[in-house]
Formats: C-alpha cells, structure tokens, sequence
C-alpha cells in the first residue's frame, strides 16, 4: 500500500505546473493576484465572482493526460494550486458516463448519458470544488474555513477539511436530513444548525468570518470551489473524444458547476484540445426556489430572492444565488433554457431510474430526468441529438426525504 500511494503522489507532483497566473472579474475586468488570499470582486459597483486565469498559449498536448491518475488533478496545468504539496485529495473526479439502458422509450431517437457524481468521496459532486478550495487554503496558510449548506457541501468540507489538518465550521438549515448533520460531526467540524435556510446560514457565516476570521467558501464567494467544478467539463469533453454533446442538464442551486463547465469549455477551446462547438446549457431548479427560471423567462439579467420553502431536493433550495448574472449569461450565450421540476415529479423521477436502470440518484439529478423528458416532448431535444444529464449526488442521503 506504502508503494502505491508513494506513486500516486509522484504521478501528481511530476510534469508540467499550474499555468495559473492571477485572479480576474469577468464582470469589470478587474486582476488580482492569485498568490494573496481572495474572495470576490472588490468593486462595489460589481462585487462579482472571480475566475482564475491561466496561461492557455503554452503549446500542451492532450497525450499529456495518458497514464495520469483517473481524479480531478490529471487536468493539473489548469487547476491553481502550485505546489502539489498541498492537494488534499482522496480521489475524487472521473466519475463515469452512463447511458441510459432501459428506459428507451423515453430516449428513442437521442443519446442519452448520467455523467453520475455519486462514486465521489461523501457522495457528491461537492468533492471536487470543496477538495479544490481546502487544497488551495492550504496553500494559502488559512486555518479555519467556514461555510452555509444545505447538506452535501458542509460533509465534504468536514471531511477536506479534516484530510487537510484545517478547522471547519458549517451552518446547516435544521431540515436538512440526519444524514448530513451526523456526516459533519463525525467527521469532527463545528456544526451549527439554523432556523432558516441557506440564504440565513450564509448571513451569520459572513459575520462570523467578519468576527473571528474565519475563511468562508459560500458558493462563488470566492474563486476555487468554481475550479474544482470545472473539472466536470473537462471530463465530459474528454469522455466523449473530445466532441461535445448537444445538451448539458444541470441541477442548479447556486450554479457553480453550470458556471464551471462552461468556462472548462472555453479554456479546451484556447489550448486548441476542441473546437468552437458548444452545448445547449439547461439550468433545471426546483419549483420551490426558481428565481433563474422567471428571471430567464422574463428577460431579466438578474435573479430575484425566491423561497418557496422545503423541497426534496435541499441542493436546490437557494433562494437567490450569488452569481445570478453569470448563470444567465451562461444560459443565453449557449442558447440554453431554464425549467423547474415539483417535489412529486422529482419523486416519481428517484423512483423510475432506481427501478429501470439500477441508479439511486439524488432528487436533484432525478429532476433533470423530468426535465429532459419534457424537453423532448417539446421538440426543444431533437432528433439526433446527444444528451448529459449531470446527476450530482447519491440518492442514499436523501432517504429521509423520498416517499418509497
């Protein structure tokens, strides 16, 4: 075992380094320097998400990928951390693409695939962006990281957080399943559970870190969650050979990963690996939270506060996110659309994939299935078409929440 896990970490210290150069808003066009610590745009007037900027005119080859390890980190040129000595990893990344295998009633006609989420470490596709933002504020020196969650993100950060000897701190709406809160605990972080939703847990997190300071990783509230999640659009492009899907269906909460694997795309296309081809970005929320669905719809650059109250699917339960303005562009610049899904569609949705194709997914993921559906129905899916339904978590956690 010594051997093997000595070669893990040579596989990742050797080659070529992070081509990361600074820290950039995409809404002012401000830099800032990615060897300080960072959260968000400092402009008032903006106050944007920030996105890590590399060097994409060095002349890499995609047979650099051959041998490396199947996680996150083979794509290491273009993830930020500098010095390998600081991952914090347990393997996360490369989770497979599935093809949907009996429900060909539904798919007739299309090429559909889960790009499942589930294998990862704690069960979700949170590994990636929180195993990305641990690492990199270890490499930063920071010693305590706080964050609001509605379950699978305050778990993976208890978990990185441990792995990486770095203190956690996680606030936690109360209706968020046992499972969760009991995962953060025994993983050793500082629970803190609210009256409230996400929206109320990141308002006392941001005092607290104004109080104590305590570093907070809110979604898109600072720059290396996005960068962990992007790593879902680099592997999409590869596991397809590089050409990419018609359509992506993503479940969107505070976006992250939407966000992501959009700009993955566009760092493939600068280092030459795909072309200009994109695909149709479909934002699918919850009926109870859809803020970007009626902002969309409505023509509208930003989203408003929208909280219907508990929903199966506590990812999307987000009231309002962060970088609204991002995800809408997003939409529109890949001439995507939004929907929401009920608790009850999502429901049945867990139920039907569970029974036909041997995946117990998370409510969110099954959430897209109805939405395809209806898309496909619509005649918005073509004929023709290929399709990645990104489900981004396991549906295990959810038990509390699924009507059997």
């Amino acid at each position: 075992m010594k051997k093997r896990l000595k070669v893990m970490v040579n596989d990742i210290a050797t080659g070529t380094g992070s081509l990361l150069i600074n820290l950039k808003c995409p809404g002012c066009g401000a830099e800032y320097d990615a060897s300080l610590i960072n959260t968000f745009c400092a402009n008032d007037d903006c106050k944007s998400t920030l996105f890590a900027q590399y060097d994409l005119n060095q002349l890499l080859d995609k047979a650099i990928l051959k041998d490396r390890p199947a996680s996150m980190w083979r794509y290491r040129e273009l993830l930020p951390v500098i010095d390998p000595e600081n991952i914090v990893t347990m393997g996360e990344g490369f989770t497979p693409i599935i093809p949907i295998q009996n429900l060909k009633q539904f798919t007739e006609g299309n090429e559909v695939f889960w790009k499942n989420e589930a294998g990862n470490p704690t069960g979700s596709f949170k590994a990636r962006g929180i195993g990305m933002a641990v690492s990199k504020a270890k490499e930063l020196g920071i010693q305590v990281i706080a964050t609001p969650t509605a379950g699978n993100a305050g778990g993976a950060l208890a978990a990185y957080a441990a792995r990486g000897g770095i203190k956690a701190v996680v606030y936690m709406p109360k209706l968020t399943p046992q499972v969760f809160k009991d995962e953060c605990r025994l993983y050793g972080a500082q629970l803190v559970e609210i009256d409230g939703n996400i929206a109320d847990c990141g308002k006392l997190v941001a005092e607290g870190a104004e109080e104590k300071g305590w570093f907070q990783i809110s979604t898109l509230k600072e720059p290396y969650r996005l960068e962990g999640k992007k790593t879902m659009g680099f592997e999409i492009a590869e596991q397809f050979n590089w050409q990419l899907p018609d359509v992506v269906l993503y479940p969107t909460g505070g976006g992250t990963g939407l966000i992501g694997i959009w700009k993955a795309f566009d760092e493939l296309e600068q280092l030459g690996w795909i072309g200009s081809k994109r695909p149709r970005m479909v934002a699918v929320q919850s009926e109870s939270c859809n803020g970007i669905v009626t902002a969309f719809n409505g023509g509208h650059n930003n989203a408003e506060f929208v909280d219907g109250g508990f929903t199966i699917a506590n990812g999307l339960r987000v009231p309002k996110s962060f970088a609204d303005k991002v995800i809408l562009k997003v939409l529109r610049d890949s001439k995507g659309i939004a929907l929401s899904i009920s608790d009850s569609e999502m429901n049945t949705a867990v139920k039907e994939i569970a029974r036909h194709e041997g995946m117990l997914i998370a409510p969110e993921g099954a959430a897209l299935w109805q939405a395809y559906k209806k898309l496909k129905l619509s005649g918005w899916i073509q004929s023709g078409e290929t399709i990645v339904l990104v489900n981004t978590g396991s549906g295990y956690k959810y038990l509390e929440n699924i009507e059997i």
